[in-house]
């Protein structure tokens, strides 16, 4: 029976009524909206009220806790206004009509309105059921062969307060007469809207096998894996929203990391959790998980993988135990009227033997008892401890500690590698002697850009857990006004980024003092890493085995959210990985959901990907593509000397075609020429952007133009699978454009 057949009017005059219908309920809810922020407006001025007292003097125990009462008072009330304010897009968005064993009918038959925050009236009946509750739950899990007593799901498209569109769902073979059904089903209607600059949450189209992802329990480890458009992303940013809904007490207190690929996937995501009622969780790229590390600057693959190792710690190992470039290489002093001279080999001794058993950092008591002894070996002579007095009162040898046996920063460390000579003697035995030199020249590299990479930040963050928390000021860190690093700078040095300790000034700055390379790479003051309830890893399966390391450090009591999809690597070793990865989580216990159907590309468009990663990996995860858009992609060879012209025709073309975002996705060799298609950030119609291949993780557009395929795998260091990616980032229409 169709819905012309069950009630009288035109599809149109249906659709009307429906949304007349819809749209009073919504604006009795805005209106209970108004009225919650004006309450709120309240609470926070009997808050302020509370904290008000004349006396200059002593405050007494009961003005204490005013001054309390008002502080929380007044940060409920803001927090309430916030989550109220933000709530205006979309509020609700989902109503379940419920079948009744009573029979009931018409206005009698429950309808329950589902949305991003619950909202009650005066009566404290609910007008809203926030998504995260238990009663929402059919919304989502419910299916034609498990109804759970639902009838229909609607799903509300709001523009602001108003409502503008109704999508519904059939759950049972034979409705009932008096229940309208329109449209050709949520989810459909979703995926084929345009793709915008920031990921839509999918909290109205969320299926029964995804809501069990997003509701499975918080303990232990969650891995949510499936090929290219599968939601894996979406899936687990609602995850942590649940979580934080559902136990907001150790959630939000102790806070949810989550660790994309890039800038641009975090940029991309951001406008997810706050869409879904959650602020409160903390958003980084792999190249800002440290907390004095903010980068997105990419070593070549090669370097990137020798620093994303394991066997790099053995090399980072051997210098966190090294002297200190310009450090003195001898003591000569006198204690109690006795001549003192500890050669270079003594003070190695010393200095191995303290630094095997402490953190460096927190080794300045047994540096300094260690090097008495050894004074006290030279002398013989007199009582011990006498010696041993006159020694730790010794201003001479105070100075020399000073500078010998000081606290350094674990960035300081890392920067040891840009003299050539110590990383060869670092990496003798783990890397090739041009493995060293090419690590060395990164680290160079660093200083001239003054800027990490995003595999420098695992590194810092390993040697800062060998090293132990420094505790010096900022004028100490950090800085050399020594010849040696001058001179094993070299050609850092002819770039403005080093200075001679003749000169007088510190490495890091010009003459007028204005900070350098080296002063950006140690400015900013080294914290200890954060921890967290719940850490949410995007693309899992591009993280080094240091970088698994980086993150468990921030994981160590969490419980983890793993989204992954090995036929998308970058990353070349999984089983190391893996091994790193496993032991970040411990003993925790685990368990999988996996996603197998790709809701992103038109069928037509993953037929050509899958066809390139099955070629290399023939037991590749491949989803099934639900939606067909009847257009085959265009790949075709148009040559060197066309490329550039060809593309800029492609970019039209698509603009015609598609109404959303479109990428141009190409390799290093081609970016440059590209350029200027790039339409920034800044244009508020701005549609078309260029971007690097990697960079692609995790995002979607309209329609790409991919750009030069076979050099995008010569220069990936996943090949293939990196193309693999590129490959499945449209959702409509794809151009490729061979030389």
């Amino acid at each position: 029976m169709t819905t012309d057949e069950r009630t009288p009017g035109t599809g149109d005059d249906l659709l009307a009524r429906e949304i007349a219908i819809e749209q009073a309920h919504v604006d009795r809810v805005y209106a209970e909206l108004v009225k919650a922020g004006r309450r709120a407006e309240l609470v926070a001025v009997e808050g302020l009220s509370r904290g008000r007292t004349d006396r200059t003097g002593d405050v007494r125990d009961e003005e204490i806790t005013g001054l309390f009462e008002r502080d929380a008072l007044m940060f409920n009330a803001s927090r309430r206004r916030h989550a109220l304010d933000r709530q205006y897009e979309g509020l609700v968005f989902g109503r379940l009509d419920l079948d009744h064993a009573d029979g009931s009918t018409g206005e009698d038959r429950e309808a329950r309105y589902i949305g991003r925050l619950g909202v009650r009236d005066d009566e404290y009946e609910p007008l809203v059921i926030d998504w995260r509750a238990p009663a929402a739950a059919p919304f989502y899990r419910a299916t034609p062969v498990e109804p759970l007593g639902v009838l229909r799901r609607r799903v509300l498209r709001c523009l602001g307060e108003r409502v503008v569109g109704l999508e519904d769902d059939l759950m049972v073979a034979e409705a009932p007469d008096d229940l309208v059904v329109l449209g050709e089903g949520a989810l459909l209607a979703a995926l084929g809207r345009s793709r915008s600059g920031r990921m839509r949450d999918i909290v109205a189209t969320i299926q029964a096998h995804q809501d069990e992802a997003i509701r499975a329990p918080a303990r232990g480890v969650t891995f949510i894996t499936g090929g290219p458009g599968t939601g894996k992303t979406v899936v687990a940013l609602h995850r942590a929203a649940y979580l934080l809904y559902s136990d907001r007490r150790r959630f939000e207190g102790g806070g949810i990391l989550v660790v994309g690929p890039s800038a641009a996937y975090t940029a991309y995501i951001e406008r997810v959790l706050p869409s879904l009622g959650e602020d409160s969780v903390t958003l980084r790229s792999v190249g800002d998980v440290v907390e004095s590390i903010t980068t997105a600057r990419l070593d070549p693959p090669d370097v990137a993988r020798l620093k994303g190792s394991l066997a790099i710690r053995r090399v980072l190992a051997r210098a966190s135990r090294d002297a200190i470039p310009g450090a003195p290489t001898q003591l000569r002093t006198f204690i109690a009227g006795r001549p003192i001279h500890l050669t270079s080999r003594d003070l190695d001794r010393v200095r191995s033997q303290v630094l095997r058993r402490q953190q460096r950092n927190a080794s300045g008591p047994a540096l300094e008892q260690a090097l008495a002894e050894a004074a006290w070996r030279q002398v013989h002579e007199g009582e011990k401890a006498d010696f041993l007095e006159a020694f730790a009162a010794s201003r001479e040898v105070e100075s020399f500690l000073r500078t010998w046996g000081r606290g350094v920063d674990p960035r300081e460390v890392l920067l040891w590698l840009g003299d050539p000579e110590r990383a060869r003697s670092y990496c003798a035995g783990v890397f090739e002697p041009a493995q060293a030199d090419a690590l060395s020249a990164s680290v160079r590299a660093a200083v001239s850009a003054s800027s990490w990479s995003v595999a420098d930040a695992a590194l810092v963050d390993d040697l800062a857990a060998r090293l132990g928390p420094i505790r010096v000021e900022k004028e100490e860190r950090g800085f050399y006004e020594v010849d040696e690093l001058d001179d094993a700078l070299g050609e850092v040095s002819e770039l403005g980024h080093a200075t001679s300790a003749r000169t007088g000034r510190r490495l890091g700055q010009t003459s007028h003092g204005t900070p350098t390379g080296m002063d950006a790479l140690l400015r900013t003051p080294m914290e200890p890493p954060s921890e967290y309830a719940h850490v949410l890893v995007d693309e899992a399966q591009d993280l080094s085995p240091m970088q698994w390391r980086m993150i468990g450090r921030r994981g160590r009591w969490a419980s983890w959210t793993v989204v992954g999809d090995a036929a998308q690597a970058s990353w070349p070793d999984a089983a190391e990985a893996d091994a790193a990865r496993d032991e970040a989580f411990g003993s925790l216990p685990r368990r999988s959901f996996h996603m197998s159907t790709n809701y992103r590309n038109a069928r037509e468009i993953f037929e050509h990907a899958a066809r390139v990663i099955t070629a290399v990996m023939p037991d590749a995860d491949i989803p099934d593509a639900v939606r067909e858009s009847g257009v085959d992609p265009i790949d075709e060879v148009v040559g060197a000397a066309r490329l550039v012209e060809e593309t800029r025709a492609a970019v039209e073309t698509l603009r015609s075609e598609v109404e959303g975002a479109i990428a141009v996705v190409a390799p290093a060799a081609w970016r440059s020429a590209l350029a200027d298609l790039d339409e920034g950030e800044t244009r508020p119609d701005a549609r078309v952007s260029v971007v690097d291949p990697l960079s692609t993780k995790g995002l979607e557009y309209d329609a790409t133009v991919v750009v030069d395929p076979d050099e995008i795998v010569a220069e990936s260091p996943g090949g293939a699978r990196v193309l693999y990616v590129v490959l499945t980032r449209a959702a409509h229409r794809m151009i490729v454009l061979r030389p």
